[in-house]
């Protein structure tokens, strides 16, 4: 190359260009060869899921609200009601108070599976295995109370609610955990659809960024593609970066690089202890629910009961549509006395994004939440649609159907790019998995083609 010669290098930078944009569609086709399906499924299943507050405000209506009747009774009653209501020998869980008057007071129960263990606690038997968080175990019911009359209003197994049945399609589409593989595959591939996407976009030159009036046909719909994926870019990586945060393979690598470096959420310590002492009486629901109130932040929140003679009482947010409300509390079990308090303050940088990242994409933040993550799915779909009619007006005869691939396409490739291509697979080990797989067929394809050209040349 002649430095003095500026054509001779316009020369070299474009080849470059071209041979890596070549590199990129290939990549971003295998992209959308693998994820399609699986995308499909779950923008679809997404859609219904988000829907979920509406959908459940029809189907539980007359289980989750009464009608406010004089003063509420003391909520032992309302235990006590929903016990003797559960099947014979399940365990109560958790109990969650009403919050607004109309509201009920919903008690989880579950088989005991160690019964030997279990200890009594006033008018109920606790589980000897504690609960944290929002999760239930398999097979849990929650039975309905009118916090009012202390009447169970009726009972259902935590499965069969649309929220969890809904979580469950979208995730791994009602089968067993070990299809959960699906979802995170196709968002590993959406992931690096979107960034090679973003890439092949990029203006450059004379191309410009907004879709251009007249254009029809093949060029119609790449502009409109290119423009909407680009459009929803932030929202897609919200998406995929929360859901892959929870995923099965993603989800653990994430939650060691958090753990690494120091970004963990606080903990409620494993060695606290209620008191006890001669004579003391346990707290009653009633005084522990006034107790965590006095301390918690003004939000719908979950108790779990303490386990043996010096277990403690343990209250969190009972939901996640309010994240700056978000708390951990423990209660002395005898004397109401906070031994653990942990709000929103207390919470690191990623535990914040998290709490969140997660209720937005599950559009749990109300109306303009689920209308914008609507549009998104629809957009989404436009982009997957787009994109193989982009194929089929374009795919070439034959049975060759990879876009072309330059000379020289795979040695384009920057450090930086050959770098952020290890970050993403050390972070999406499906990804890392499947693209081995890609690269094995590549690398076949290429000898296949020199076999072909030796032939056609003797």
């Amino acid at each position: 190359m002649n430095p003095s010669n500026p054509n001779e290098n316009d020369s070299v930078t474009l080849s470059l260009s071209a041979r890596r944009r070549s590199l990129l569609w290939r990549i971003h086709f295998w992209g959308a060869l693998i994820a399609s399906p699986f995308a499909l499924m779950a923008v679809l299943t997404g859609i219904l899921y988000i829907f979920t507050p509406q959908i459940e405000a029809r189907l539980y209506d007359q289980l989750d609200h009464v009608a406010p009747e004089g003063e509420r009774r003391r909520l032992d009653d309302a235990v006590v009601a929903a016990t003797v209501a559960a099947p014979s020998g399940w365990v109560l869980q958790s109990v969650i108070p009403a919050y607004h008057p109309g509201d009920t007071v919903r008690a989880a129960f579950a088989p005991d599976l160690h019964a030997q263990g279990g200890h009594s606690h006033g008018p109920t038997q606790v589980a000897p295995v504690a609960q944290t968080g929002f999760g239930l175990p398999a097979g849990a019911m929650v039975v309905y109370v009118d916090p009012y009359k202390a009447v169970v209003v009726g009972t259902l197994a935590d499965a069969s609610r649309f929220n969890n049945w809904g979580k469950r399609l979208h995730s791994e589409l009602l089968q067993s955990d070990g299809w959960r593989w699906m979802i995170e595959l196709a968002a590993s591939w959406l992931m690096v659809m979107l960034l090679t996407g973003i890439y092949l976009w990029w203006p450059q030159g004379a191309q410009r960024a907004l879709p251009q009036p007249g254009a029809k046909g093949r060029a119609a719909w790449k502009q409109w593609h290119s423009f909407i994926g680009v459009a929803f870019s932030v929202v897609s990586l919200t998406i995929l970066t929360t859901g892959l945060t929870w995923s099965k393979y993603s989800g653990d690598q994430v939650r060691r690089l958090r753990d690494g470096i120091g970004q963990a959420p606080p903990s409620v310590p494993k060695n606290l202890a209620s008191a006890v002492s001669e004579g003391s009486a346990p707290l009653t629901w009633q005084a522990a629910w006034d107790a965590t109130r006095r301390s918690a932040p003004d939000v719908s929140l979950q108790l779990t009961p303490p386990r043996g003679p010096q277990g403690i009482w343990r209250a969190t947010a009972a939901s996640r549509n309010q994240p700056e409300k978000r708390f951990d509390l423990v209660l002395d079990a005898y004397s109401g006395q906070v031994l653990y308090a942990a709000g929103w303050d207390q919470q690191t940088v990623f535990s914040k994004a998290t709490a969140i990242g997660i209720p937005f994409h599950r559009g749990e933040f109300g109306l303009w939440n689920q209308v914008l993550l609507l549009t998104f799915g629809v957009g989404v779909l436009f982009s997957l649609a787009s994109g193989w009619v982009m194929f089929f007006k374009r795919r070439p005869p034959g049975w060759r159907i990879l876009p072309r691939l330059l000379p020289g396409a795979w040695q384009s490739a920057s450090i930086g790019e050959w770098i952020a291509a290890v970050i993403l697979c050390i972070a999406m080990p499906l990804l890392a998995l499947s693209a081995a797989f890609v690269l094995a067929l590549e690398v076949a394809i290429h000898r296949s083609g020199h076999s072909a050209a030796a032939s056609n040349a003797s």
